[in-house]
This record gives C-alpha cells, structure tokens and sequence, in this order.
C-alpha cells in the first residue's frame, strides 16, 4: 500500500445556513480500501459524498485527492476520482455504448483509448451483451452497472459510491456486491450506504456518521475480533440472588432479566464459568455469548448510547 493516502480528509465542516450538516470530519482512505461509510438518514453521508466528489464546497476543511487540493486544483484531483450518485447520471434515451462514449469524451480521454476504455468498463461490470441495448429499457440492476461503469470508465485510483444497491432485487444486490468486491482490489472505495450486511460482506474499513459528526472507525478485522465479549446470557432452573452471583470468582458483573435468565460479565473461560455454575447447582440451561454485531455498534452509536470514536 502507498504511504501517501488516496483521499485525505481533514476536518470538513459544511453548513446550510445554521444548520452544520456535517461536523469536523477526518479520514483517509487507502490503495486497496473499501471502506464503509454508514449513518441513518440526515446524518451527513451524501453531503460528505457530494464535497468528496467536487459537486459541493465545503464550508471549512481540506479534501486532497492523490495529494491534490480538491479545491486548488479541482480539474486535477477530479481526474484521479470517479463518482457514482444515488440517483445515476443516466441518459436514458442512449444505448450503452453511446453513453459510455460520452462519458469518455467528457472525462477527456484520448480518442485513441476511448474504444479500449469502454471495452475494459463493459468487461468489468458485466455490459457486453447489452452495449447495444437502450438504457432505458434495461433493468435497474443494469442501469446501476452503466452508473459503475462510467464511474471507472478512466481509470481512476478513487471510486465514490453512494448507495449502490438502492431499490435492486436480491440477485442484484449480490451481483453488484460482488462488482464492488472486485473493484476493491485495485482501487480505493467509499461506499456510503445504511444496509449493513453490505458492509460487512464487502468492506474492510467501516465508520458511522451521527448527526454530521464521525462517531465510530475501524478495520473489520478488529470489529470481528469485538464481537466475541466476555459477556453471556445464562439460564438457571434454581437461580441465585444476582450478589451471590457477583460473589464468585468468575462473574464480576450481572444485569437480571427476568427470574430464571441474566446477562452476565465474566473474568474466566465460558467453560470456567460453566462448571462454576454447575458446581454450585443453580441449574444452568443456557450460556450463550454475547456479541456485538456491527448492527448493535450501529444502532447503540446512532441512538446516543455509544461515545465518540
């Protein structure tokens, strides 16, 4: 991996009048990441988009794309980056092909490398038995390929999507999944969604946006490492009171749930505090471990029971 970051994003600040739509933000994003930008509806995650891409200033903050100033140097910097939308920038009315041409002569690619280019984005999203095709009259798993397809159409080291697999049927989803899956290795990815599961099947890097403000970072990897804890739901037929519970040696924390099951924190092996359990004859049927889902580390950020990253 480069040691100078793709995108480099440093305390990004936009307003609407009073209103601050998205607060202070920083990240960067590296060759080979796809990263995962999630945030309930209004948290800021397509106005990020949006300043990400060049289609909206800022109103504080740096955005550096390669290394270039978005704003100094927009031509520049737009040329390493492609974009993709939440509504496509489709010309319904044109075939495939005709759009996929303009695009490239839009994006400034030498005339000579245009039919190249087209054919290595048809290749790669999946367009070539329907380069001829209108693009009105094709599904809308298709229509967001096309939309893919323009966004890679030159090359760039970036690629910016904004919900991706809105609206698409279960098929789709999973075709354009793994599309975004094979782009990742070879460019960088922000991929701004709220479906869950599609971050955890395709990203390496997640991070959750609240209310304009970066409330949670992290590599996957350490995200699956957290989601085995020392906690665990037990049953027990003869249950205890929740201080002699607390009394022993390998619990040091209990929240009741009802009268026969707990939540417990324990400081030894889920097999130390199986046998404590049993050895004191409190009836134990159950002992699950608690995890914490991406989904819980979403919902607890997103209604104000988790802190700042």
């Amino acid at each position: 991996m480069s040691s100078q970051p793709l995108i480099s994003v440093n305390n990004l600040v936009r307003y609407y009048g009073e209103y601050c739509a998205v607060d202070n933000i920083s990240f960067e994003l590296g060759a080979g990441d796809i990263l995962g930008f999630l945030g309930p509806n209004g948290a800021g995650k397509s106005t990020t988009m949006q300043m990400l891409s060049g289609n909206l200033a800022p109103t504080e903050g740096e955005i550096r794309i390669n290394g270039v100033d978005l704003l100094d140097r927009p031509g520049v910097a737009k040329a390493g980056l492609g974009y993709l939308p939440e509504i496509p920038p489709l010309y319904k009315d044109m075939s495939v092909d005709e759009y996929l041409r303009f695009c490239a002569k839009l994006r400034r690619i030498d005339k000579a490398g245009i039919d190249d280019a087209m054919e290595l984005a048809r290749q790669r999203c999946g367009l070539t038995a329907v380069s001829r095709r209108l693009i009105g009259n094709l599904s809308k798993g298709y229509q967001q390929r096309v939309g893919i397809a323009q966004a890679i159409l030159h090359s760039p080291q970036v690629i910016v999507l904004d919900e991706p697999t809105v609206g698409l049927d279960p098929i789709q989803i999973r075709e354009i999944r793994d599309l975004i899956t094979e782009l990742g290795k070879s460019h960088g990815i922000i991929l701004s969604t709220h479906i869950l599961p599609e971050v955890e099947s395709v990203c390496n890097r997640v991070q959750v946006i609240n209310e304009g403000r970066l409330v949670y970072a992290s590599d996957m990897s350490k995200l699956l490492e957290q989601q085995h804890s020392d906690e665990y739901e037990i049953a027990l037929s003869r249950p205890p009171s929740a201080d002699k519970l607390v009394a022993t040696d390998v619990i040091d924390r209990v929240e009741q749930l009802d009268a026969n099951r707990f939540i417990v924190h324990s400081v030894a092996s889920a097999d130390e505090l199986a046998a404590t359990l049993v050895n004191n004859d409190w009836g134990l049927s159950k002992l699950v471990p608690q995890s914490h889902s991406l989904e819980q580390i979403f919902v607890n950020l997103t209604l104000g029971e988790g802190g700042n990253a």
